[in-house]
């Protein structure tokens, strides 16, 4: 990385902001805490944030309401935290405009990998290349994320996606082998580009399968997980645009 990438963690949960401090800051990042609202909001004064991981369940804020102000304010990604296990929750959070959410207890290696994964596909990325520049490679496909075309492996056949099209695929190569509701699907696309009910989501999946030569009956890439959402079946690598046009790829995608 060109710098370390700022965390600022928001919990109220002393003894759960020192684990994940420590084991960010051991893994190359700066890590910030705020124990409430108003530390948040001076930290987000005071600092370059580059990414907000947020608990939903502080003592003196709600926290999808420092979310949506966030939001309304900046486009620095959000991580939310919640123990709650209400689903509506984390939809609502998702709306509002955060980036993911990870459901309490979780393992700090899932949270790092999940934070780096949104790094990767925000703007500005902090590898020293701008997000344009991106190229996933995937079950014999390639995603140019400046041209939004997708080419197979062999050359043959090159595809303009639509920006709904675009949107969903780079959603699913970002959290690969990870079921994904609808709800997440459109959070995760920020929803600008898909309609918020389901019926759209299902349509623009069965675009995009085709799109990806599968048929109803063997949809081998793209799962439906019955009664939850959906899932990409494919391992993923990133890879960066070289001055010399072509295309270095650097490692898989971790899974989040």
């Amino acid at each position: 990385m060109s710098r370390s990438a700022s965390i600022l963690i928001v919990d109220d949960d002393v003894e759960l902001c020192q684990m994940i401090q420590s084991y960010l800051t051991n893994s190359g990042l700066r890590v910030l805490v705020a124990n409430d609202g108003r530390g948040m909001r001076k930290a987000l004064d005071d600092t370059s944030i580059d990414l907000v991981v947020l608990d939903l369940m502080l003592r003196d804020e709600d926290g999808l309401v420092l979310c949506r102000n966030l939001r309304a304010r900046s486009d620095i990604p959000v991580l939310i935290l919640s123990a709650k296990s209400e689903e509506m929750d984390r939809i609502i959070g998702l709306e509002m405009g955060a980036d993911d959410y990870l459901p309490k207890p979780f393992h700090p290696r899932e949270l790092l990998a999940r934070i780096k994964s949104i790094l990767r596909r925000g703007p500005g990325q902090l590898e020293g290349y701008a997000s344009e520049d991106l190229v996933y490679r995937f079950a014999g496909w390639l995603l140019d994320n400046r041209s939004r075309q997708l080419r197979s492996a062999d050359g043959q056949r090159l595809l303009e996606l639509s920006n709904s099209e675009h949107a969903l695929l780079r959603a699913f190569l970002n959290h690969p082998n990870q079921v994904l509701t609808r709800e997440q699907l459109l959070g995760l696309s920020r929803g600008h580009t898909i309609d918020s009910n389901d019926r759209s989501v299902d349509m623009q999946i069965s675009r995009l399968r085709r799109r990806l030569l599968e048929t109803p009956k063997s949809p081998a890439l793209i799962r439906t997980i019955r009664s939850t959402g959906y899932m990409l079946c494919a391992q993923v690598e990133l890879g960066t645009r070289q001055k010399g046009g072509g295309i270095a790829f650097a490692a898989a995608a971790a899974p989040t």
